[in-house]
């Protein structure tokens, strides 16, 4: 025997969230490994494995794939990470990616974790990336109803998609507040707000990849349910988180909608604010304007008398008109003209 497979399967045992086989709708194993889990499952007839990894190293899901027959491209899918929403099928076996969202209030950003499940015959295989979503809620609400757990892998998949589409609900509301938020800034002209606008614009873009692939997933599981074996009951509850996930959608599409029609909104508040300041300055330099030109005609208007007042100012004898005697008041009578008619020039310029 390789002693190190004892060591493989203590690390395994790391990654196994919760291991569980059942017999119509009831539990009746909980194996501690992915080892034991398979083992049980063989010895019991008619049972159903339920197995969630969390985290699992490479080895322990080529174990996997051995074990159930999983195709190498979707084990391949499962250790990278990093997918799309999608659902393929290999054979007997049914491989899907969901991307459950978790809306964190203070930074408002979706936090964004990936779940694979791997769906049989017998068997769920689910493999998580990240701590959302939640399946222990999954399992316990499936196990509460043993009618519903009694029709199998199918039941259990729809049940991880209720809880997943389910989830998206608090992210709809928390970007919703945000966009409310936000058109109070921008309408109180807040100078954040298009900084902020952008961002949630994102948010609602990668929120819209995560949600848009479920409409036409779930239509297919919906169309395929026939062939594939899934009871009436089943395909109601599968119609029924379409509903959900068809709302989601369209209410995604509108906020991202919204936020162009904000930020469109922001601009033409600021480019008319903009105005306005540039009517006000305009206006203040008309009047200022105005003001020069008042100063510049009256400087003008006490230029003139000053101008011929400093031809008197020189200590000459030889002036021809020094010593007339009609001298002194002909220089006055001057200064008066000039004076009256430079006012009326620039008052009739409207300098005045």
């Amino acid at each position: 025997m390789d002693p190190r497979a004892g060591e493989r399967e203590d690390s395994f045992r790391h990654s196994v969230i919760d291991n569980a086989v059942y017999v119509d709708g009831e539990r009746v194993d909980s194996p501690l490994s992915l080892g034991d889990a398979i083992a049980s499952l063989r010895a019991r007839p008619g049972a159903m494995a339920w197995i969630g990894l969390y985290r699992p190293e490479e080895a322990e899901l080529i174990k996997a794939a051995e074990e159930f027959g999983l195709h190498e491209l979707a084990i391949e899918d499962a250790i990278v990470a990093h997918q799309r929403p999608k659902a393929d099928r290999y054979g007997g076996t049914l491989f899907v990616v969901l991307r459950a969202a978790q809306y964190l209030d203070k930074p408002e950003k979706v936090a964004f974790g990936e779940l694979h499940v791997f769906v049989g015959p017998d068997f769920v295989l689910t493999v998580r990336h990240s701590e959302a979503p939640d399946l222990s809620k999954v399992r316990r609400r499936m196990e509460s109803d043993p009618d519903l757990l009694r029709q199998g892998p199918q039941a259990v998949l729809y049940a991880i998609l209720d809880a997943v589409v389910d989830g998206y609900a608090p992210v709809v509301a928390g970007l919703q507040n945000d966009i409310d938020e936000i058109e109070v800034q921008v309408f109180g002209g807040d100078p954040a707000a298009p900084r902020r606008i952008y961002a949630l614009s994102r948010e609602v873009i990668e929120f819209q990849r995560a949600t848009s692939p479920l409409v036409p997933m779930l239509d297919g599981f919906i169309a395929g349910s026939p062939k594939y074996g899934v009871n009436e009951e089943l395909q109601r509850y599968l119609r029924d988180v379409s509903d959900h996930a068809i709302t989601v959608t369209e209410r995604v599409a509108g906020f991202r909608q919204m936020l162009q029609d904000i930020l469109i909104v922001n601009s033409t508040l600021v480019s008319q604010q903009q105005n306005e300041e540039m009517t006000k300055l305009t206006a203040t330099s008309i009047a200022q304007g105005d003001e020069v030109k008042k100063i510049s005609a009256w400087a003008a208007i006490l230029f003139a008398p000053t101008l011929v007042g400093t031809i008197y100012g020189m200590n000459f004898d030889h002036m021809p008109e020094l010593h007339w005697m009609l001298g002194y008041p002909m220089a006055i009578v001057l200064m008066g003209v000039v004076c009256l008619t430079l006012y009326l020039v620039f008052k009739r310029r409207d300098w005045l």
